[in-house]
């Protein structure tokens, strides 16, 4: 029997056949400081992509994890200009990125309004917050110590890495050990099905969007540590659709109950590499958006052609051999 190859594996090759091409067209981009760039950037992305997941896993998505970014990070900046010190400063903006999280899950668990409008509105409404508290301007961070975050390493390796390394492994742990881990993918792949088995599918969901906003504040924290000044306009960038398409190329389902925190953190890496080699090589800014949309497309696609084989094997099997199966319906 031919065991079948795990997605990360696949991920894996795709990154380093890209990064094998991009190193082909510049010699800049194997250079240890372009790398330092690209892990530095690609922890954003990879914070982003590990709260993605715990959404798309229940089904949903979270499209205010861009504004999220700004309005935590302003929030760390504020409360330092107001005196707080670094460490109290950072539990401020996670504390926030946690409430905007929760926040948009209990409009969808409890409300059962549809993910995407809810994350839509408090993406405007998280984006306009800094602009409005900052009248557009920004913040210099007072406390120099809050550049240990973005700028500070343990061992050699910067701390935005270890940071998204210590996530990974916990939220790995979580997926794969728990009771929760295990609701979060009954729940992503029949709704009612497990909560006729018992499972607190509102909690959840709740638990699944509070994490992405916690993700996203690490990311706000991280982006304002590196540059030691809060910018209300952070995070409105690609970051959305960074985060989406790392997920979905790591072999997270749009469509929920599918995906693992090694894949989207691969995903995570590709997208970092492709954004920044992209730079390196000299390919307009604007070509980007357009580059990531395809990747998405593909990993749509993907998913949805993966889902419906996997459908058609279930039909088979619960008709028994010998029998046709009807053909799995697309929509």
């Amino acid at each position: 029997m031919i065991r079948r190859i795990p997605n990360e594996v696949g991920i894996a090759v795709v990154v380093v056949l890209v990064a094998g091409a991009l190193a082909l067209l510049s010699p800049r981009f194997l250079t240890l400081g372009n790398l330092e760039i690209l892990l530095l950037n690609g922890a954003v992305i990879a914070f982003l992509a590990l709260g993605q997941t715990f959404v798309l896993l229940t089904g949903g998505i979270d499209l205010s994890t861009g504004s999220n970014i700004a309005l935590t990070g302003m929030s760390a900046a504020l409360a330092m200009q107001a005196g707080l010190p670094w460490y109290l400063a950072a539990l401020v903006a996670i504390a926030l990125g946690l409430l905007v999280g929760a926040i948009n899950g209990a409009l969808v668990a409890f409300l059962h309004l549809p993910p995407f409008i809810v994350t839509f509105a408090t993406f405007g409404v998280a984006a306009s917050i800094p602009l409005i508290l900052t009248g557009s301007s920004s913040v210099n961070v007072a406390d120099p110590l809050f550049a240990i975050i973005g700028r500070g390493g343990l061992f050699g390796i910067p701390m935005p890495i270890v940071l998204v390394a210590i996530a990974a492994i916990a939220f790995t742990i979580l997926l794969r050990l728990t009771a929760t881990g295990v609701h979060l993918y009954a729940v992503g792949g029949n709704a009612e099905t497990s909560r006729l088995a018992g499972v607190r599918s509102a909690n959840v969901i709740v638990f699944a969007y509070a994490t992405s906003g916690l993700c996203a504040a690490m990311g706000g924290l991280i982006t304002t540590s590196r540059l030691m000044v809060g910018y209300p306009s952070a995070g409105s960038g690609n970051e959305l659709f960074y985060s989406i398409a790392a997920a979905v190329v790591g072999g997270v389902s749009l469509f929920g109950g599918i995906g693992s925190i090694g894949g989207a953190l691969l995903g995570a890496v590709l997208i970092a590499t492709v954004s920044n080699g992209m730079n390196v090589v000299g390919v307009e800014s604007y070509w980007q958006p357009l580059v990531i949309g395809v990747i998405i497309l593909g990993g749509v696609i993907l998913d949805t052609h993966r889902r419906n084989l996997s459908l058609g094997a279930l039909l088979r099997r619960m008709r028994g051999p010998g029998r046709p199966a009807p053909e799995p319906a697309t929509t």
